[in-house]
């Protein structure tokens, strides 16, 4: 049974009997397509409404970028003033060391935690589960100002023997510095998150690698070094860097326990100069989202890197997706001058 033809569309049937030489000659219908060029044929879909949408952000886009501009309260000459002063990169530079400190002891301390949470002793997964609760339970600026009021509890600190005599005893206020408060308060919160992102990437690693590496009669350091740590990598890196992007914004906390880091210039530079406090909030969003944005791509290396066992072809990286845009743009707009 045929089928019927479609709506609209003209069918014409026509019996071409071959030529002299065997030949079939062509249709006058393939004759006038022949002349065309192929592109000519291609008709793209249409996508209105992306570009209804692309031009709406675009708009919205431009009328931020006006307003930081040309509103003269945001006062620009004074960003430029205070964006490179001595004071601010004193605070920058503590920021960046409270930070660095924090995350590394605050990834060991996870780490430490996460496999006391896998351990088969019930004791140090009850441990674990209760400082993990207890930390992520306590806000941030609460930690860190037990910390600095810690000696009103215990002026000094000694070592010996457990509920026994101490062999060496030091004061409280010589070791409780500013620097120190701020990265043990920040270490002991940062280790309790880390602790759950380490946990799950370690989870995640599928069980017949656990099996297949027992089977293979490999020490239980080997499988977790060579074999299970590598694989969980892939989902620890990203969350873990999350992480630290919210490390470094916390460190702005650290004023509170009377550290002048980067927020604690900005905020001392404000009461002294009470008309400058925009400009120097805008110094310091702006060296904020280059620490913030740095770790970003450090990040996308580090999970690129990674992602090469899993993956068929690896992310492209922002030079390469630049120059595939470019051979793009330049193949259509040969296209469009053939036409």
């Amino acid at each position: 049974m045929s089928e019927p033809p479609i709506s609209g569309v003209e069918t014409v049937e026509r019996t071409v009997s071959p030529g002299p030489d065997g030949e079939r000659p062509s249709t006058p219908s393939e004759e006038k397509e022949t002349d065309l060029p192929s592109a000519q044929r291609v008709v793209p879909l249409r996508h209105p409404w992306r570009w209804i949408a692309t031009v709406v952000v675009a708009v919205v886009v431009a009328q931020i970028v006006h307003g930081l501009v040309t509103n003269p309260f945001y006062q620009w000459d004074r960003f430029h003033y205070w964006f490179l002063r001595p004071v601010i990169l004193d605070g920058l530079l503590i920021t960046l060391k409270v930070a660095a400190w924090s995350a590394v002891f605050g990834l060991l301390g996870g780490v430490l935690l996460a496999l006391a949470r896998l351990s088969r002793s019930p004791v140090l997964r009850a441990v674990s589960w209760v400082y993990v609760w207890l930390f992520r339970s306590v806000p941030l600026i609460v930690v860190l100002l037990f910390l600095y009021n810690f000696s009103a509890l215990y002026r000094t600190f000694s070592l010996g023997v457990p509920f026994g005599p101490g062999f060496v005893s030091f004061s409280e206020s010589t070791v409780a510095t500013d620097v120190v408060v701020a990265v043990v308060g920040l270490s002991l919160n940062e280790a309790a998150y880390a602790a759950e992102v380490v946990r799950a990437g370690l989870l995640s690693v599928d069980q017949g690698q656990h099996e297949a590496a027992s089977a293979l009669g490999l020490p239980k350091s080997y499988q977790f070094t060579r074999i299970v740590f590598p694989q969980a990598l892939r989902a620890i890196v990203p969350s873990y860097v999350n992480q630290l992007i919210g490390l470094i914004k916390s460190t702005s906390l650290v004023f509170y326990v009377s550290l002048l880091d980067l927020f604690g210039q900005v905020q001392s530079m404000g009461s002294t100069y009470p008309g400058d406090v925009v400009p120097l909030l805008l110094v310091a969003t702006v060296w904020y989202v280059i620490l913030t944005s740095v770790v970003s791509l450090i990040q996308f290396y580090v999970e690129r890197y990674y992602s090469r066992g899993a993956l068929r072809t690896v992310p492209p990286t922002p030079l390469q997706r630049l120059r595939a845009g470019f051979r793009t743009l330049r193949a259509r707009r040969r296209i469009g001058a053939a036409l």
